[in-house]
């Protein structure tokens, strides 16, 4: 996947919290595949027609943030203050045949041992045998493509985002994985009421070459290109209320909060978090009068990176955050910076519980949406999801729908009793239930804490932090005030295969890293303008109009 997303496989991670509310990078890009070289990529008229209806659940349990409808199809997430203690069945009748399956997917905890009383609990709920299979999520680019070369694929892959172009997907769907259209194309999805449920944007994720192949995971309604975030607390102590309009008045509340001598910087690393404030087309590419074009030399993209080198000047940003140096704690919960940049997912209870436990009173804002103008702001819809799974083509008919039952069940929503047997297993064996929801116990830890079977199906992804409602409360109305200001980035939820020969330079490693340099104030303009002109020469060009015939000139756009 291209690095001119604003989001890697450790920035996906690390803003998220349990992989929940991950943000997935778009379009998803592979390397070329069956398709001798040429790449491609569905039509607009392909999608629409193997997409799964979209139905809301009416039996679930009831948010105290319901979902808000915003502009171009954006629809937030549901909020909860409180863990539900009612557990409605979203799932009746039988779900297994009493088939066997194993299911890799990527895990960056303790792997359980197998055959645990977890995965025995959730097999019996199930009417069939799903062996979870988690793999080392740090090495799982090297376990795969031993599997494909082998053609061992198991039954049923999670395949994350990142990793798209490296498992050459655009090249296995159809001919080892199975083509779910006539299950769950139109209205056929509603035999599965909680794979219905799943907001539409995700489903595309798993459209390729006109035909729907992958179930889509930790669906977001409304996936962002981040926020800015602020102490709340330190600012609060100093009396200072931010009222940010225009960038302007970012920098001016920089240099009011700056104290090197004291230890303290106003600003950590933001650079790709104010691209959204200067309205730099994300993704690395935009319709400019009809044509595809690059955001690299995008004159809005040259203002965003001065005004970065501007701060780094003027001392406003942590010297160790100009070096590329990561701390743990974080600078940020630290106090060492008091705003920066970064993924939705890391305002949650795990942030709060951690950062209290520092500094009691700890309390992170996100800044309201602004321009670096002062007009209208405006907020990027990225990849509704960067998780999707995907069936062995070598399972019978059967044996798919059996698949998808029980793809129904992992998908029972939050607060449901699906929901919290996958999550959590059985009350007073792997968890007791405390006002705060579940707490697990050491066999739960031992052997449910991984949730992996979220990887194989999962609900639209839900507001909710256990014991620290006011953190719900102000994520929810960020997000409610932000909704109306959306707009979809180019490319957005479609995958694209690209031919072998640009796969390096969609990269643009290069690029990023002049990038960076001008924007720590290392290196002067002319620089990262001189890594663009070769980068365009080299292949950009070419690219581009490689997008423009054969995605945006066949009416993906």
């Amino acid at each position: 996947m291209s690095s001119t997303n604003a989001f890697t496989r450790r920035g996906f991670l690390s803003a998220s919290a349990a992989v929940g509310g991950a943000i997935a990078a778009s379009p998803l890009l592979a390397a070329c595949g069956n398709n001798a070289g040429k790449g491609g990529a569905s039509t607009k008229a392909g999608i629409q027609a193997v997409l799964p209806t979209f139905r809301p659940l009416t039996n679930g349990v009831t948010p105290d943030f319901p979902s808000v409808q915003g502009a171009n199809g954006a629809l937030t997430n549901p909020g909860f203050l409180k863990y539900p203690t009612s557990l409605p069945k979203t799932v009746t009748g039988q779900v297994g045949s009493g088939g066997t399956y194993t299911g890799v997917a990527p895990s960056w905890n303790p792997i359980p041992p197998s055959g645990n009383s977890y995965y025995d609990a959730v097999n019996k709920a199930l009417g069939a045998t799903f062996k979870p299979e988690p793999g080392n999520g740090n090495t799982y680019n090297t376990i795969i493509p031993p599997l494909i070369a082998a053609n061992k694929l198991p039954d049923w892959l999670q395949v994350p985002g990142w990793m798209v172009s490296t498992f050459n997907i655009g090249g296995l769907v159809g001919t080892r994985l199975a083509d779910l259209t006539p299950y769950l194309g139109g209205d056929a999805v509603l035999e599965y009421p909680n794979l219905a449920a799943i907001p539409t944007g995700g489903w595309q994720c798993g459209v390729w070459n006109n035909r729907l192949y992958g179930i889509p995971c930790h669906t977001d309604g409304m996936g962002t290109a981040g926020a800015l975030f602020y102490r709340k607390d330190l600012l609060d102590a100093k009396g200072i209320t931010p009222a940010v309009k225009t960038a302007d008045d970012f920098k001016a509340l920089g240099q009011e909060l700056n104290d090197p001598k004291g230890g303290v910087w106003a600003f950590d690393e933001m650079r790709v978090y104010l691209y959204q404030v200067f309205k730099v087309p994300l993704n690395n590419w935009y319709m400019n009068n009809g044509k595809v074009a690059t955001a690299y030399d995008h004159p809005q993209l040259l203002e965003c990176l001065d005004y970065c080198a501007q701060l780094a000047k003027a001392g406003l940003v942590h010297p160790d955050a100009l070096a590329g140096v990561s701390a743990s704690p974080s600078r940020f919960e630290a106090g060492k910076t008091l705003i920066e940049g970064g993924g939705l997912g890391a305002w949650n209870d795990g942030d709060a519980k951690q950062g209290i436990a520092g500094k009691p009173g700890y309390q992170r804002q996100a800044f309201p949406l602004f321009s670096n103008d002062g007009s209208t702001p405006t907020i990027g819809l990225v990849g509704s999801s960067g998780w999707v799974s995907y069936l062995n083509k070598n399972l019978s008919p059967d044996q798919i729908k059996e698949c998808l039952r029980i793809a129904n069940y992992f998908a029972a929503p939050f607060g449901s009793y699906e929901y919290n047997l996958i999550n959590f297993g059985v009350e007073g064996v792997h968890y007791t239930m405390s006002p705060d929801g579940p707490v697990r116990t050491a066999e739960g830890s031992n052997t449910a804490a991984d949730q992996i079977y979220n990887f194989f199906g999962s609900a639209q992804q839900t507001l909710y932090n256990a014991g620290y409602p006011d953190v719900t409360k102000a994520n929810a109305a960020w997000y409610a005030d932000v909704v109306k200001y959306a707009y979809p980035v180019l490319f957005r939820n479609l995958n694209i295969t690209v031919p072998d020969q640009y796969s390096k330079i969609a990269a643009g490693t290069e690029v990023e890293d002049a990038a960076q340099a001008v924007a720590h104030g290392k290196q002067p303009m002319s620089h990262y303008q001189d890594a663009v002109a070769t980068w365009k020469k080299s292949g950009g060009d070419a690219l581009a109009t490689w997008y423009q015939q054969n995605v945006v000139d066949k009416g993906l756009s």
